[in-house]
């Protein structure tokens, strides 16, 4: 599905890990429904398939935040710790160490698992209960044991500019440590097109850690192989105009390509072929779906006042808007009058900066239904 490049610099980074060489990750940003969590999860899988430890994490906008990421990092940690202590018979000194500094990290942060019944916690190391420090620590510890074994560690993590700050310039702060001292080890992420501004703002040197690939969404051929492809797994197929229709109505995003895929398969008379008609049938039920779900928890999910601002922005349709136009719509004096509404906006992720006093939807064809069913009159 057109992400080949993504895939293969996984691929390079495990190739280099193994010769003992470092390389930098991969930072995926974009708007909704390109795919980018389908792709994380690939990456993650890549690893996991070459003998990495992998640990994912999905930040969320919640007041347990801080307490719900660092659960998902320190299982996942324990966890991989298991599946690397389970692969060797006997275990080596280093990989003794390593797991002796896990069983004291596990202590710190309560999670009180125990690694082997002959692993005492490693006296002053992991055991502070900070985790930029201790994580600092475990991961040098982990580092020659995951050097022997011609693998990494990689943390995954799923809308990153959600993360809670303290547990994100921890990671941040031992990627950048890692880089220093060639040890094995990577944070991956996947978030919105602010991505590479908040991970900036969080460290100033994170600009310069990661690869930043800006996700976009599938070109018409891939699209159509994207309707195409299972519909083939299933014995069926779509008549050229079908295809074309519903690649346009999907204008090429993942999540639009399942929703509409999904209605044609389910609206089609079968048994083996979808056609024209059924795609039409399909991509208005599908837009139909899109908006009471996909666009309708998003709309929601602001206030009056802000959905004002949205309905100001739609006027725009699918093209970004200018500060200076919204000033005038919502009938204000100057920017500023602006800012409460537009900074409330960008921390639910409802719209994002595409540029100097530009805003945009994070949502593709946000605009279109905001006109549709909640425009003015």
């Amino acid at each position: 599905m057109g992400r080949g490049s993504e895939i293969e610099s996984a691929r390079v980074l495990a190739a280099r890990t193994r010769n003992g060489l470092t390389g930098r990750s991969l930072m995926l940003h974009g708007v909704r429904g390109v795919g980018k969590t389908v792709l994380l999860r690939a990456l993650q899988h890549e690893l996991d398939r070459r003998g990495w430890l992998t640990v994912a994490v999905e930040a969320q906008r919640d007041p347990d935040a801080r307490a719900l990421a660092r659960q998902q990092l320190e299982r996942g940690l324990l966890a991989g710790a298991r599946r690397l202590a389970s692969r060797s018979e006997r275990l080596s000194d280093t990989l003794a160490s390593a797991l002796s500094t896990l069983t004291s990290f596990s202590l710190s942060v309560g999670a009180g698992v125990t690694l082997g019944a002959n692993l005492q916690p490693a006296r002053g190391r992991a055991d502070t209960g900070v985790l930029e420090l201790d994580l600092v620590e475990l991961v040098e510890d982990l580092a020659p044991a995951l050097r022997d074994a011609g693998t990494g560690l990689a943390v995954f993590v799923d809308e990153i500019q959600d993360l809670e700050a303290s547990t994100l310039t921890a990671l941040l702060a031992v990627q950048h440590q890692a880089a220093q001292q060639g040890w094995p080890f990577s944070v991956f992420g996947a978030g919105l097109p602010s991505v590479p501004a908040v991970l900036s703002e969080a460290r100033s040197y994170a600009e310069r850690q990661f690869e930043y690939r800006s996700i976009d969404r599938l070109g018409a051929d891939d699209a159509t192989e994207a309707f195409a492809g299972p519909a083939r797994t299933a014995g069926a197929s779509f008549t050229p105009e079908a295809l074309t229709l519903l690649v346009d109505a999907s204008g090429g995003y993942p999540y639009f390509v399942q929703e509409l895929g999904f209605q044609a398969w389910q609206l089609a008379p079968g048994p083996d072929l979808i056609t024209d008609d059924d795609a039409r049938l399909a991509a208005s039920a599908g837009i139909d779906a899109l908006d009471a779900g996909f666009f309708r928890a998003r709309w929601e999910r602001a206030t009056r006042a802000e959905q004002r601002f949205m309905r100001a922005m739609a006027a725009d349709h699918d093209a970004p808007s200018l500060l200076t136009d919204l000033v005038e719509r919502l009938r204000k004096r100057k920017p500023s009058d602006l800012s409460v509404a537009r900074r409330d906006l960008i921390s639910k992720g409802l719209i994002y900066a595409s540029a100097r006093a530009e805003l945009a939807f994070t949502a593709p064809h946000m605009a279109s239904y905001i006109n549709r069913r909640h425009g003015e009159g």
